[in-house]
């Protein structure tokens, strides 16, 4: 029998803190525009509480805070939340200068940061035990004379409660008595697992004070700690989307909200809003231009990806079979993989995903060995749904020719100066017919696949002007037989977008711009199909490769 779980508590807080904790990523930098996008973006997630970072701290911090004070960038159902530390040594809440960024930033929350083990009180402050908790009760009782509700997250309680559980506990204590709605408690080493923290959290209830729970992922447990606090008394999630943070990052706040919300049965975001999780999630990896896992849970693009063909059988009968929620609840599509390990009923649905009817089995079967074929030479169509859509085009003659290429060539001419760099010059030039009219262009550019990538541009630009929006946004070479050195066949993916969408092609060869070549005008091919002119009648392909 599986445990019972714990009602939904009559009050539940969903406590976002990617524009704070999250930012501390490395390589992570948020301008005061990125911040007031992301926030946005949480409001519309339906997030209860959105952490902006630490006014009086840093100019970005405070300039948001003042940004968002204008009314102009007003959260819909949100409550912003300013993040700040308990006064300083010796000085009263009412004079300390970063206690009154608190009050100025207008914020309706202040979440302030208080030291809950002994030693940091005694090592990192160099105050008295007493001294610490005098802090934490004359900050929050002065921000709440001042109108401001008040949260405290008490800094490496876990660990603190390991050590001297007596004054922890006093901490919790300390900061409800003086006015804190609520008291988090932070593993900020991020080294607990669920069954010590749900212990702990347990003891900590019996203080009869509203807990939430701020979980480190350095164990790999940042959101089954979180789970674990919820299922232990905690009233009060914190976390990050993308599970950005510090170190190994934060608990990443949809998989604990989906979790609370699809596992648990309760209603957490405004209704429908969990559909737009991965939207969203996805836009603020754009903004903060540090991508999101491709594995992460629920949201991630490979949540619901399926290779193995025994899968793709099953999934053919019922696709719960292979599938622990139906993905568009989240806001996420099932992918269907092709590759060497596929069978045909991949083929069948990876064809049908893209629009092709592939319910003959002869014809399925003789495009599965076509894939097992190709996957065998190099290709990888999982990561090139473009160049698989290509293939099932030529396969069943449905491949309009927009262009036809007679011959490309690159020559790249190098100048070294002894003692100094070099300059090398690279042109490409591309013989093509489109539409009837016959192209002779030259392309410079930096390296070879910048000059091919000019040079066709170049060409098909006069019939096809749609060409002008494309651009190649990510370029990767793998190799494939490394014993063979520079003679090695190397397989070459090229991302292209138009601006509204993005698209993978593949080539191989043992010659790197001959691979980049079929990537790239393949890349161009499936780019004019999905444009928005129709597709022209078919010309005469002739094709002679030279490659310098």
């Amino acid at each position: 029998m599986f445990a019972q779980l714990r009602p939904k508590p009559a009050e539940f807080h969903v406590f976002d803190t990617t524009l704070r904790d999250g930012s501390q990523q490395e390589g992570l930098n948020l301008s005061v525009a990125d911040k007031l996008t992301i926030a946005g973006l949480l409001d519309e997630l339906g997030v209860g509480f959105v952490e902006g970072g630490w006014p009086g701290a840093n100019p970005n911090d405070t300039a948001f805070f003042a940004a968002m004070a204008d009314g102009a960038h007003a959260l819909r159902s949100a409550t912003l939340v300013a993040f700040g530390f308990t006064r300083r040594v010796g000085m009263r809440a009412a004079d300390d200068p970063l206690t009154a960024a608190l009050r100025d930033s207008r914020a309706p929350v202040a979440c302030i940061v208080a030291k809950s083990h002994d030693r940091h009180v005694e090592q990192a402050l160099r105050t008295t035990l007493r001294e610490n908790l005098d802090m934490i009760a004359d900050t929050v009782s002065h921000l709440r004379a001042e109108g401001q509700r008040v949260f405290v997250d008490c800094e490496h309680f876990f660990d603190g409660y390991r050590e001297n559980p007596a004054y922890a506990l006093e901490a919790v204590r300390t900061a409800a008595e003086a006015g804190a709605e609520v008291v988090v408690l932070c593993d900020t080493n991020g080294g607990m697992l669920p069954p010590w923290v749900g212990e702990i959290v347990t003891e900590a209830a019996a203080t009869g004070v509203q807990l939430g729970i701020h979980a480190h992922n350095d164990t790999g447990c940042a959101v089954a700690n979180t789970l674990a606090a919820v299922d232990a008394g905690a009233m009060h999630v914190q976390g990050t989307v993308n599970g950005y943070g510090e170190r190994t990052g934060n608990a990443e706040l949809i998989s604990v909200v989906a979790n609370l919300e699809l596992k648990y049965g309760w209603p957490l975001l405004p209704a429908g809003s969990l559909q737009e999780a991965s939207r969203i999630a996805h836009a603020i990896a754009e903004v903060t231009n540090v991508p999101s896992s491709a594995r992460q849970p629920y949201v991630g693009l490979s949540s619901f990806a399926h290779k193995a063909g025994l899968h793709a059988s099953a999934i053919k009968v019922d696709p719960n079979l292979y599938q622990h929620i139906d993905p568009a609840v989240v806001g996420n599509d099932m992918r269907m993989l092709v590759s060497d390990m596929a069978g045909r009923a991949n083929i069948q649905m990876k064809g049908e995903e893209l629009g092709f009817d592939l319910s003959d089995r002869e014809l399925a079967s003789r495009i599965t060995g076509r894939v097992k074929d190709a996957e065998a030479a190099g290709y990888t169509y999982e990561a090139a749904d473009a160049s698989f859509e290509l293939l099932l085009r030529r396969e069943l003659d449905q491949l309009p020719e927009y262009f036809a290429v007679h011959s490309w060539r690159v020559f790249t001419q190098g100048h070294p100066r002894p003692g100094a760099e070099g300059e090398t010059d690279t042109e490409c030039t591309v013989r093509l017919t489109a539409k009837g009219q016959s192209q002779r262009v030259v392309g410079e550019g930096n390296g070879p696949v910048n000059a091919l990538d000019h040079a066709v541009r170049n060409a098909l630009l006069p019939a096809y002007p749609v060409v002008g929006r494309f651009e190649l946004i990510d370029y990767r070479v793998r190799i494939l037989d490394q014993g063979h050195g520079t003679d090695a066949t190397v397989r070459v993916l090229i991302q292209t977008t138009d601006g509204r969408r993005a698209w993978t092609t593949v080539g191989v060869g043992q010659n790197i711009i001959e691979a980049s070549w079929e990537a790239l005008s393949d890349a161009y091919l499936y780019g004019l199909i999905h444009a928005e002119s129709p597709a022209p009648a078919a010309e005469p392909a002739i094709q002679e490769r030279v490659a310098v």
